[in-house]
């Protein structure tokens, strides 16, 4: 690449000149290339120590004038390629021009301004450079692509210089971290260090310091620990890992979430400038953190923050903190943890004005919003700036049609009135539609059918007793009311409301009742999407209305086991309305669809708000507060009880070691977690851990459930086994009281089960949360979001463990390959599908993964795909030739048709060519030249083949296709028309077996083995099932064998042996072809049979003439070549003229026109055979030819010489596999290629170490 032109002062220290000429001097870097000595083994060490081998590229091109002793760099390559072509364009266009000036100044001005010129050129259609030097990061990617063997789409995010500890030496080099690879470099003294760790691969990623280790990072993978040191800056560097390491943690959890959301898109230009993806990862962390912070849509995304103050008019004083910026919220929080937390949308906004500046409020800016509150910034760096920000986001916020107003909570989906949310008492009994939503104009959904819950359940089905008939109960919650009421009058009511320590303080007494819903809306952020997507629950439900799905057969049984001790949930109002919201939910979202536990949690949300409210409390649940919770493998809340056993370890660690041995964690925290404590406690004690949950998130679950052990700690110590331990746990529960609340009692089936002779003393639910905050409160978000990023990495990587497990043990044991190359080969399949996200390779396989599916069918790869991993690991080399047979395998593995395959169907191709004996392999051999294998395209005549498949019907079992065996071709079924007789015969067997026990007794288990037993019996393959082979499918098949023996070190005696099965075989089809037509006459000698030869000619179309020549010279090919004088006189003798094929003895037992031994075009790619004397496999006798002649099927010759349009194939002629079997097995050399043994294993290996160089495009010099 051109470098802007700098000054070098030492020209020869370190560097070798290799060319040089009056204005130029091309360099070599010592150590690069061959050679080197001590020297270039230092000044190798010295570019990965002192400074960063990226930026000292091997070679280089200075400029110099013949009097100056400075010189100046203008050029740099990576590779000699590059350099040479930078210095031909110099000497071409640059060194006349110059030697016209006089001055050296005027030479170097030219020189340099002219290098600046192509320097701009170049960068015109790259993108605008940042801070940082572009060339010197785009050198390093182009080292690291070099080093480590990476394709063009492998970026680079960024590289470190720090030290790798082997054993307990340091070496000193430098880190890639690229979007799929860590990747570790050093060179010590021509010691050499090089390390690629997939992502995807990594177990652990942790910073630690120890005496051994200064600080430093710790990551594992399955097969090593890996400690790096010395980092500049290592919180950064650990950050970004962990960012690396959580994407790919995602393409493995959920592969469609992965590809929506992808960080790091392929750019669409070659090269990026360094702050470019680092700031893509940088902008995702921070978008992330601020929707956690403030509970926003996930698809809101932060424009920028800055700092200032916010006037607080409850506590009269300025608080310092940021305010954040995004499309559609501006939202501030306060330095100070709980002082304030403030959200305003932007739709509420009315006005935004900048107020004048004074010495006590400098910079202030004013917003008003729609519900007549006013909210003042001061201290604004770039006040200007950001108002027009804001006012470029208010344009586009979409301004809301005024409707009429419906009452109640919901009245702000439809009415540009203030957010305030009167008491739901007013909530009217209509449907939430809106104006504007396109079902205004057609009756609701639900209005006519079933009546729908358009207020919270509870109301429905309580007693409607005043308050004060509940005495002490009653007159708490109204204190509780008027408390809120005197908060909203404070703080604010609905979404822009203050929220500050005093509000958390509220939600822990509890909110009461006729509150619950509305609050919940507003803390979890499920107001905001409900406002901003009028309408669309409706369409949800209208959508999913009548559909059937493994979602709604799931719904549907658990619908009456959620809550049914509640009175709402015993009649078909409460049934419908959680039957509607879970199938609109499965509906939105089908990669979770319907999880256990959903049921429970969204009957408590239907208890307190409209069916649409607690929809969206339900995404917001789903999607945000509990990710990846309610998935198939419920990851989140084994991520989160991970998390619970490390803070036992830290936090209670007498009881830790104790609850390990009896294995209770791993049993209670699923359901505490997935449930919200809503199955084992008492329903009026869980809401209001629910309440703290809303507002505070799983920190509070955590802390409670810390908690409960706490309390039980001195029983749980005592247990001696799990069993005892839940039932500890299971009455402390149950005996959970909420005295404050106003409900009526709903009896609690777990306690009901649970209650002993001597109940334990009862808990109140708010000490026991006082107790949580006391004593375990330390717990902060950004600590949690930590923990669970290690735990993720544990629990993703133990479940993909499960996976290969179970898709090992789904292999049939008959494949012959150990358990370990069963795993090895799934590891190396797995990779083949991820990469193909990596680099775009392919998209359908990675389009169609689906999570859901058994761990089977989840990884599948397309047949690119398969092409590269047959090529790897295939016995059966063909060199050029072999993709050709990966397709045709592939084609025979695809059963379904779906263009995929399975692990299950890769390992049964596999063992077809690796395991089992000389029938075997010839046998998956053959079937590669029969349809679908084989194409109509490949062989024309496939299709007429058929009708001769049939001809020993009599004798041939039918083709009955196995699971065990994916070599049954699905197509030849049809093509057996006894196939028909054969079943009708199994099934009056079947049919008279079941009449005789009829008579005797009723069918017992017994009678379907045997049934079993007939099918599997009727599975069982024999040679004899297989079709036989027309003539052009037996070319394609000496054409596979011919490219298979081309990499042999025997390939002469393998050549020979084929050249003589293949005459054989062709005398064979000749014979065979007579019987078939019964010919009346029996040739007795070669006489007799050239004159039944001729007369066939006769029968026969004629041949044009001009299709022979090429051949007869192909044929006598080498007319310079000594070797084919070896033919003696036979070839001129055997004119191909004749069509003649003259076997051993003279008697020329039947004819084979050579057009039928040249295929079609898939020959173009195979190896050239100008050098040996290229002998048509039929016409000469193998014994008549000298040793250094190689016998060759005209096959291999140009395709062009036969012309299909002209040429004609013996249709009559077919063989069989017993007769190729039978002829293969004269020849030793073929029977010893076949039953030669290759180990997999070091084919596996290879495959691995190349993996990520498979679709590498860089022509870099490898050094």
């Amino acid at each position: 690449m051109w470098l802007g032109p700098e000054e070098v002062l030492v020209a020869n220290a370190l560097w070798v000149t290799e060319r040089a000429n009056p204005f130029f001097v091309l360099q070599r870097r010592r150590g690069h290339g061959k050679g080197g000595g001590l020297t270039g083994l230092l000044v190798g060490t010295l570019d990965v120590v002192l400074d960063s081998s990226a930026r000292v590229a091997p070679y280089r091109i200075l400029h110099q004038t013949q009097d100056s002793q400075v010189y100046w760099t203008v050029a740099c390559g990576s590779s000699r390629k590059e350099i040479t072509k930078h210095w031909e364009w110099l000497e071409n266009n640059l060194l006349q021009t110059l030697s016209i000036f006089d001055s050296e100044e005027d030479i170097t001005t030219f020189v340099k301004g002219k290098i600046h010129g192509i320097i701009a050129e170049e960068n015109k259609s790259l993108q605008p450079q940042g801070d940082e030097d572009p060339g010197k990061f785009k050198e390093a990617e182009l080292k690291m692509r070099k080093q480590f063997g990476m394709p063009e789409g492998e970026k680079l995010v960024n590289y470190y210089s720090c030290s790798f500890w082997k054993g307990r030496v340091p070496r000193q080099g430098w880190m890639y971290l690229t979007v799929n690879h860590l990747c570790f470099y050093s060179f010590l003294l021509g010691k050499e260090v090089s390390l690629v760790v997939q992502w995807v691969d990594v177990t652990r990623l942790e910073k630690n310091a120890t005496l051994l280790f200064p600080e430093s990072i710790h990551v594992d993978t399955r097969d090593q620990e890996l400690f790096f040191s010395m980092f500049l800056n290592i919180s950064e560097t650990f950050k970004l890992m962990e960012q690396l390491a959580n994407l790919a943690m995602r393409q493995l959890l959920d592969n469609e979430g992965f590809l929506e959301d992808k960080a790091l898109p392929r750019p669409i230009r070659p090269h990026r400038n360094i702050s470019a993806l680092k700031r893509d990862l940088d902008a995702r962390a921070k978008n992330e953190c601020y929707r956690a912070t403030f509970r926003l849509p996930r698809d809101e995304r932060l424009d920028g923050h800055t700092g200032c103050t916010l006037w607080t008019p409850f506590s009269k004083l300025h608080i310092p903190g940021q305010m954040f910026i995004s499309n559609n919220y501006i939202c501030f929080s306060s330095k100070e943890e709980d002082a304030c937390h403030l959200i305003i949308p932007l739709r509420e906004v009315t006005i935004v004005e900048k107020a004048d500046s004074s010495s006590v409020l400098p910079s202030p800016l004013s917003i008003s919003t729609k519900s007549k509150m006013t909210f003042l910034f001061a201290n604004l760096k770039d006040r200007d700036f950001l108002v027009q920000r804001i006012s470029d986001f208010l344009q586009k916020t979409p301004s809301k049609q005024a409707g009429n107003s419906i009452g109640g909570r919901r009245a702000s989906t439809v009415d540009p009135t203030p957010e305030f949310l009167p008491a739901p008492q007013e909530a009217s009994e209509l449907p939430p539609t809106s104006p504007s939503s396109p079902l205004s104009d057609r009756p609701s959904f639900s209005v006519q059918e079933v009546p729908t819950a358009s207020q919270g359940l509870l109301k429905v089905f309580q007693r409607n007793s005043p308050m004060e008939d509940l005495g002490a109960k009653g007159a708490k919650e109204k204190m509780k009311e008027e408390s809120w009421d005197i908060h909203f009058f404070e703080y604010g009511r609905g979404i822009c409301m203050y929220r500050t320590a005093k509000t958390r303080q509220l939600v822990q007494k509890g909110i009461p009742e006729s509150l619950r819903g509305e609050l919940w809306l507003l803390f979890s952020g499920a107001w905001n999407e409900m406002v901003t997507h009028p309408g669309y629950y409706a369409e949800l439900v209208e959508e999913s209305m009548g559909k059937y799905s493994l979602a709604t057969e799931e719904i549907e049984r658990d619908l009456h086991r959620s809550m049914p001790e509640h009175p709402a949930f015993q009649n078909e109002l409460g049934i419908a309305a959680l039957r509607r919201v879970l199938t609109a939910y499965a509906f939105r979202n089908p990669t979770i669809g319907y999880c256990q536990a959903m049921n429970i949690v969204t009957s408590v949300l239907l208890l307190y708000g409209s069916e649409e409210e607690a929809f969206w409390l339900l995404v917001a649940l789903c999607e945000r507060m509990l990710p990846d919770y309610y998935n198939t493998r419920v990851v989140g809340a084994l991520v989160d009880q991970g998390i619970f056993e490390e803070l036992t370890r830290d936090l209670l660690p007498q009881l830790s070691e104790k609850m390990q041995d009896l294995g209770v964690i791993s049993s209670i925290s699923l359901s505490w977690f997935l449930t919200l404590f809503l199955s084992v406690m008492p329903f009026e004690s869980a809401v209001v851990i629910v309440d703290c949950f809303f507002y505070e998130g799983i920190k509070v679950i955590l802390q409670v459930a810390l908690a409960i052990l706490d309390a039980n700690m001195e029983q749980l110590l005592g247990c001696s086994d799990e069993g005892e331990a839940m039932t500890v746990l299971g009455r402390y529960l149950d005996n959970v009281v909420n005295k404050q609340s106003v409900s009526p009692p709903i009896p609690h089936l777990h306690a009901l089960l649970t209650s002993g002779d001597d109940p334990p003393a009862e808990v109140d639910i708010f000490d026991l949360l006082k107790v949580s905050y006391e004593k375990f409160s330390g717990l902060r978000a950004e600590d949690i979001e930590q923990m669970r990023f290690k735990q993720r990495l544990k629990v993703i990587q133990s479940l993909e463990d499960t996976a290969k497990r179970s898709v090992v043990r789904a292999i049939p044991g008959d494949t012959g390959f150990s358990i370990e190359e069963l795993e090895d080969l799934y590891v190396v399949f797995k990779a083949k599908h991820l990469a193909c996200q990596y680099w775009g390779s392919s998209g359908m396989a990675a389009a169609r993964r689906d999570p859901s599916l058994p761990y089977l069918e989840q990884y599948r790869i397309d047949v690119s795909q398969f092409r590269e991993l047959f090529a790897s690991l295939t016995p059966w080399s063909c060199g050029s030739h072999t993709p050709v047979l990966a397709g045709r395998m592939f084609r025979l593995l695809d059963q379904n048709k779906d263009s995929l395959i399975n692990f299950k169907e890769f390992v049964m191709g596999l063992s077809g060519m690796y395991h089992g004996d000389l029938t075997e392999k010839l046998k998956a051999l053959y079937k590669l030249h029969l349809p679908p294998a084989l194409l109509q395209e490949e062989a024309e005549s496939a299709l007429e083949a058929a009708c001769y498949f049939v001809e020993d019907s009599s004798s041939e079992a039918s083709p009955l296709t196995s699971d065990m065996d994916p070599f049954l071709p699905w197509e030849a079924q049809e093509k057996f028309p006894q196939e028909e007789q054969e079943g009708s015969r199994n099934e009056d067997v079947q049919e008279k077996t079941v009449t005789e026990e009829k008579g005797t007794s009723p069918r017992d288990h017994r009678h379907y083995l045997r049934m079993w037993a007939q099918e599997k019996e009727a599975q069982k393959e024999t040679i004899k099932d297989l079709p036989k082979m027309d003539q052009e499918q037996f070319i394609e098949l000496c054409k596979t064998l011919y490219n298979m023996f081309s990499e042999d070190p025997r390939e002469q005696d393998l050549y020979h042996a084929i050249a003589t099965v293949a005459s054989l075989l062709l005398r064979i089809g000749e014979v065979g072809k007579k019987f078939s037509a019964r010919t009346s006459k029996k040739p007795t000698d070669g006489a007799h049979s050239e004159d039944h030869n001729s007369a066939a000619e006769k029968d026969k179309p004629p041949v044009p003439k001009s299709h022979w020549d090429p051949i007869n010279k192909l044929q006598l090919a080498a007319a310079g070549d000594p070797q084919a004088k070896g033919c003696g006189d036979t070839c001129p003798e055997q004119a191909p003229q004749e069509s003649q094929v003259v076997l051993e003895g003279g008697s020329g037992a039947g004819q084979s026109s050579p057009s039928q031994l040249f295929s079609d075009d898939e020959t173009k790619d195979d190896m050239s055979v100008s050098s040996y004397s290229v002998v048509s496999t039929g016409s000469l006798r193998c014994e008549d030819l000298p040793d250094d002649t190689v016998l060759v099927s005209a096959e291999a010759c140009s395709p062009t010489v036969a012309s299909r349009a002209g040429g004609t194939v013996d249709t009559d002629w077919c063989i069989s596999f017993e007769q190729i079997l039978a002829s293969v097995l004269t020849e030793s050399v073929l029977v010893n290629f076949f039953e030669k043994r290759v180990d997999i294993g070091v084919k596996i290996k290879d495959q691995k170490k190349v993996e990520r160089q498979f679709s590498t495009s860089s022509d870099h010099e490898q050094s």
